[in-house]
């Protein structure tokens, strides 16, 4: 038995591997096959050590081989995955023609043919080193199980370096299945360095987490910025078509286009993916045959642009201009050619460039497109925030609101009222505020850099502890890409006097309110970690707790992983009697993007046997759906407590020597017992656990067992005393479930600094007032709630 458990340890630390670049280590490549040989012979030498588990929601099936998962894709449904990606991921990609060379030639409009090709051979050349180079080729790689953005760059960091500032994590969080990464670190030394670097040094957890902050606050500004950009420009077709149309028109109707917008979002993704995707797609087709249009009536003169000697022409004619430029550059994604070779041919027209490229006779159709493709780009990047919210909201950095699943299938698709109808004010105060899409675009720009230059560094970071590349390379990822986007940082910096400050003020906003509401929970918790009841008091109380022990089952919601918490003596003083069954539910939030239902609970005794109480820590990832209602989830807590009972029971006959588990400071390792190599190379440890992985901490007054209600008698033997004590969790369950939520507030003291007490007694209070309840979070029945206040002083 000792020797299965050493091997099953052994094979619990193994790392899952995170999808790795082709220019990844050859070494580190192979010490990876080697250990997967490893571990596939040990899965099956123990292959009669513990029933397999059942495949993890994020890798499907894993039994199957990737041959036979690939065949599963037809043809047609290949063909519907693709329109539904163009209109989920390449909508604002798609639309910035509409408004590029605008912003390029707004303060210095182009004088000659040189210029031209000068500022569309930048464009190309962005295009090629910044979303091909960059994103599709590298960051892509640094995706968390699928899922990607700032926070899940940011969660990668921390599972692999240790680096998360999160409340309440336990070493058992690290043996969760898609928590692991199989990152051998001893490969490089200077991984090592600095993953212990970022693991002792709380400076660097704090710097980590800020950017962190300081790139989502930027995200969140781009979802603002994109669709007051893109729908202005769009509109503003009008005024070509139209003469007559004065800018407070397109105004006007641009309000009207985003309120339309935005009522729309709470349809989902799902019910309308399929009409967007067409859609973008005529809009792409629309693009390429406007450009060769162009192209065949102007020249083909315009291709030299792709000799990058232009570049260097034009910030030597020119470098003012061509400075001031970049800023606008910054905005492209495809369809320029065409546009250029207008603009060759019509040096004086530096506005509505690519609706006055449009031939007459398809004019009015392709203005209808844009429009319908720049409200397709503004919806995805309000979708985008809705994800990022949620996962900042589970990672403990923004205040709780409502998420409504917009599909019963896909349960990443989501939307949040509070959110959606924050950011339609926001865009219209944008859109009748500045009332000119040059304006809108310099701040359009500030935002774009903002997040990029995060992604750089997190990256980087990322390229050092996981997949461990040659310094060198890491060096010319960072100068080039870092250096490139400082460049085009300090020329929309530039205009910042123009009114883009109001977006830098809007970020900085948004960052300290995601700050303040992780600083102020983190106080809260670090004070309820220090006021938690002694387990002395506890052995002095008797297993009555001093008080009337009644029939029934009481689930006390705290955020306490250790140790029984301070609310709970309130509960003892305020009430006239207590549960006959405690269990101290502790709902948890760890930085992986799915945690496996199988995997959901952790349990520990709290005090002895005849105390009946419980530790239940109920662990989801970023991605995970709290949709189960009150009843399913004390079906599924019950089980998973009286499979608890009966592991411990059976580890305490097979092994006489060691104790019960406690609620004791210390965790040792998971005694899972297989692991499985799943198609696409990663490890799933099989196995892992429902129980509580506690060494106890000997204590005389543990051993002796006493009798409750004469249900358990210390000289049963184990079968009698497990057959009684499941027995007696029946019972308390017949009698009913009541829910315990302690209140806690708290309140800055009195000889605490002023900023302190500012940020604690209203800032984080107002947060805390108004955001979600703990109630409604946690879907808590009101017919059987029981709720106590409380206030910490910190």
């Amino acid at each position: 038995m000792k020797r299965m458990r050493s091997i099953a340890r052994t094979t619990a630390t193994a790392a899952q591997t995170p999808p790795r670049p082709p220019w990844a280590p050859v070494a580190v490549e192979a010490a990876t096959r080697t250990l997967k040989r490893m571990r596939r012979t040990r899965c099956c030498a123990s292959a009669s050590c513990a029933p397999a588990r059942a495949p993890t929601p994020s890798t499907s099936k894993l039994s199957m081989s990737p041959v036979c998962t690939a065949t599963r894709f037809t043809m047609g449904r290949s063909i519907v995955l693709a329109l539904q990606t163009l209109g989920v991921v390449f909508g604002d990609v798609g639309t910035s023609p509409l408004y590029t060379f605008d912003i390029m030639f707004n303060k210095y409009p182009n004088t000659s043919k040189e210029d031209v090709l000068g500022a569309l051979s930048l464009v190309i050349y962005t295009l090629i080193l910044i979303p091909f180079l960059k994103y599709t080729l590298i960051v892509l790689w640094g995706n968390d199980d699928g899922e990607g953005g700032i926070f899940a760059l940011y969660s990668l960091i921390c599972r692999n370096a240790k680096a998360s500032l999160l409340r309440n994590q336990l070493p058992s969080d690290t043996r969760i299945s898609s928590f692991q990464l199989k990152v051998p670190s001893v490969e490089l030394e200077r991984s090592l360095r600095i993953k212990e670097r970022l693991k002792t040094s709380s400076m660097l957890k704090k710097l980590l987490l800020m950017l962190v902050l300081f790139g989502t606050s930027m995200v969140i500004a781009d979802g603002v910025v994109t669709p007051a950009m893109s729908v202005m420009s769009a509109v503003n077709g009008l005024k070509v078509g139209i003469s007559s149309v004065n800018e407070g028109e397109v105004v006007m109707i641009s309000v009207a286009f985003l309120i339309v917008l935005f009522s729309l979002q709470r349809f989902g993704t799902s019910k309308i993916g399929l009409a967007v995707g067409p859609a973008l797609f005529i809009w792409f087709c629309c693009l390429s045959g406007i450009g060769i249009y162009n192209i065949m009536k102007y020249g083909t003169e315009v291709l030299r642009a792709f000799n990058p000697i232009y570049i260097y022409y034009y910030f030597e004619r020119n470098p003012t201009q061509a400075w001031m430029s970049l800023g606008g550059c910054l905005l492209c994604a495809t369809g320029y050619l065409g546009q250029a070779a207008f603009l060759m041919e019509n040096l004086t027209e530096n506005e509505q460039v690519f609706f006055l490229s449009i031939p007459s006779q398809v004019f009015w159709p392709v203005v209808f497109i844009a429009t319908l493709a720049a409200l397709i780009a503004s919806r995805t990047m309000t979708t985008a925030i809705f994800s990022i919210i949620k996962q900042a909201t589970a990672l403990g950095c923004f205040p709780r609101l409502k998420i409504i699943h917009t599909s019963r299938k896909f349960m990443g698709q989501i939307y949040i009222p509070v959110m959606n109808w924050f950011l339609l004010v926001c865009c219209l105060a944008f859109v009748t505020t500045f009332g000119s899409i040059n304006e809108i675009g310099n701040a359009y720009g500030i935002a774009e850099l903002g997040v990029m230059m995060m992604t750089t560094i997190l990256v980087t970071i990322i390229m050092l502890l996981i997949w461990q590349v040659n310094i060198i390379v890491v060096l010319c990822f960072l100068t080039l890409f870092l250096g490139l986007e400082l460049f085009f940082f300090s020329s929309v910096l530039g205009s910042v006097a123009d009114g883009s400050w109001v977006l830098l003020v809007f970020a900085a906003v948004l960052y300290l309110v995601m700050y303040i509401w992780n600083y102020g929970t983190k106080l809260k918790y670090e004070t309820e970690v220090k006021q938690k009841l002694s387990m002395d008091l506890m052995m002095d109380l008797g297993c009555n707790l001093g008080t009337v022990r009644a029939p029934g089952i009481g689930l006390l919601y705290n955020e306490l992983v250790r140790g029984v918490p301070a609310i709970f003596g309130h509960f003892l003083t305020t009430m006239p009697a207590i549960h006959s069954m405690i269990i101290f539910v502790c709902i948890k939030w760890v930085p992986v993007p799915v945690v496996p239902q199988n995997e959901r609970f952790l349990f520990r005794r709290v005090c002895p046997k005849n105390y009946h109480m419980f530790r239940c820590i109920a662990r989801y990832g970023y991605k995970d759906v709290r949709k189960e209602n009150p009843q399913t989830f004390e079906q599924l807590l019950i089980e998973s407590l009286e499979k608890f009972i009966r592991r411990e029971a059976q580890e305490r006959s097979l092994e006489s020597d060691e104790n019960g588990n406690t609620d004791s400071e210390e965790e040792v390792a998971s005694s899972s017992s297989r692991v499985l190599v799943g198609p696409n190379g990663s490890i799933y440890s099989l196995g892992v656990p429902l129980l509580a992985e506690c060494a106890g901490v000997s204590n005389p007054n543990f051993g002796s067992s006493t009798s409750f209600d004469g249900s358990l008698d210390g000289t049963m033997d184990g079968r009698r005393s497990l057959d009684n004590e499941l027995s007696f969790i029946h019972k308390a369950k017949e009698c009913g479930v009541v829910y315990l939520l302690g209140h806690g507030d708290i309140r800055a003291r009195k000889e605490s600094f002023f900023v302190k007490k500012l940020v604690i007694n209203y800032f984080y209070a107002f947060l805390r007032k108004n955001c979600r309840r703990g109630i409604a979070t946690l879907s808590i029945p009101h017919t059987r709630l029981m709720q106590v206040a409380m206030q910490y002083m910190v």
